[in-house]
């Protein structure tokens, strides 16, 4: 097929360090090329990519201070695929909601995976205007906020089987990976730590958005003992954290869409112990690729049972449900259906297509 993958341009593709949406953009772009697609990637002229690369500005907007506006550039790519559309059999956005005014008005079919949260006030009405557009969940508890959108399927991410993997290492601490914001929990993570009595190190990106809240609410727990700040870290860093990691710690306190850092340390082998919110029952199996809690308390009462937990059945787990190949085929299947030409016919009349 001819497949144009669309991603936001705050990244490169893959992402420098921390970036879930471009993260998995690219793992998917790779898969399909390596089945045989012709795949083209709209995206930062610093990405790389075994597709074709169109580069829409030449480098993320994250990294680059000129830009102030980041509206503009995702408007001009936006344009830009829409005058090349009809070279692509489907056209697949990673862009939320964007693409729904402008593309519904030319024949190519496309559909959008939706990466966030859907629980804004804001949204009802642009999916209540645009009811036939095919969107793609990322697990189906995302789902509930919008249960009027055109879902055509949930489709977990995956992750490059060999990208991660368990190392020889003598796990000693407990991991907090990802991003330090309110509702991800690295206050929560702490606690949790500090009453367990493990060391925490914490491998995470602060946004300038957060960055007051990180100074003002984060910094002063940092010095206390057994609290380890590291920073954001690559992807070659992962194997190591995640593998020396009694468990990663994930007390979120919002509806998660879905949480790659779940299956990242699935991969290495290390066990979750994550608060139920979200998408954490679909992708964490409770005493067997970690623990399900309610709050503190329980986490803290999982972190003394992490022996129970056998490290490589996380990793088989990994393979049999999270690799990178799998998600592809499930787009591939989906990208065929949504090709053809009677299903083409019915969206543009408006018609429904979830399954």
């Amino acid at each position: 097929m001819r497949i144009a993958q669309i991603a936001p341009l705050t990244e490169a593709v893959p992402p420098k360090l921390y970036g879930g949406t471009e993260r998995v953009v690219a793992y998917l772009t790779e898969e399909l090329v390596g089945m045989g697609h012709d795949v083209t990637l709209f995206a930062s002229g610093d990405s790389c990519t075994s597709a074709k690369l169109r580069a829409l500005w030449p480098r993320a907007l994250r990294f680059d201070p000129a830009v102030i506006d980041q509206v503009t550039p995702h408007m001009m790519m936006m344009e830009d695929v829409c005058r090349v559309a009809d070279n692509f059999d489907i056209l697949h956005f990673h862009l939320d909601h964007w693409p729904f005014s402008l593309f519904t008005r030319q024949p190519t079919p496309f559909l959008t995976t939706l990466h966030g949260r859907l629980d804004l006030a804001e949204l009802p009405p642009i999916y209540a205007r645009f009811p036939g557009v095919s969107v793609v969940s990322i697990s189906d508890a995302q789902r509930a906020p919008l249960p009027q959108a055109n879902f055509a399927a949930t489709i977990q991410h995956g992750l490059p089987a060999n990208l991660l993997r368990p190392l020889p290492i003598q796990p000693g601490y407990l991991a907090f990976l990802g991003r330090i914001c309110p509702e991800k929990g690295v206050d929560r993570a702490i606690e949790i730590a500090r009453r367990s009595g493990i060391t925490l190190r914490i491998a995470a990106k602060v946004d300038r958005v957060d960055q007051r809240y990180f100074e003002e609410k984060i910094r002063p727990l940092l010095d206390q003992p057994g609290i380890e700040f590291i920073g954001e870290i690559s992807d070659h860093e992962k194997s190591a954290f995640l593998s020396g990691a009694l468990a990663l710690l994930m007390p979120i306190d919002w509806p998660e869409p879905f949480g790659l850092v779940m299956i990242e340390a699935m991969a290495c082998g290390t066990p979750v112990i994550a608060f139920d919110r979200g998408s954490v029952r679909e992708i964490l199996e409770d005493g067997l690729t970690g623990f399900i809690v309610p709050d503190v308390a329980g986490a803290v009462a999982a972190a003394g049972r992490l022996d129970a937990l056998e490290r490589g059945r996380i990793r088989a787990e990994f393979e049999r449900r999270f690799t990178a190949r799998r998600m592809a085929e499930d787009y591939l299947a989906l990208y065929e259906r949504l090709a053809t030409a009677e299903e083409c016919g019915l969206r543009r009349r408006g018609v429904r297509l979830a399954v």
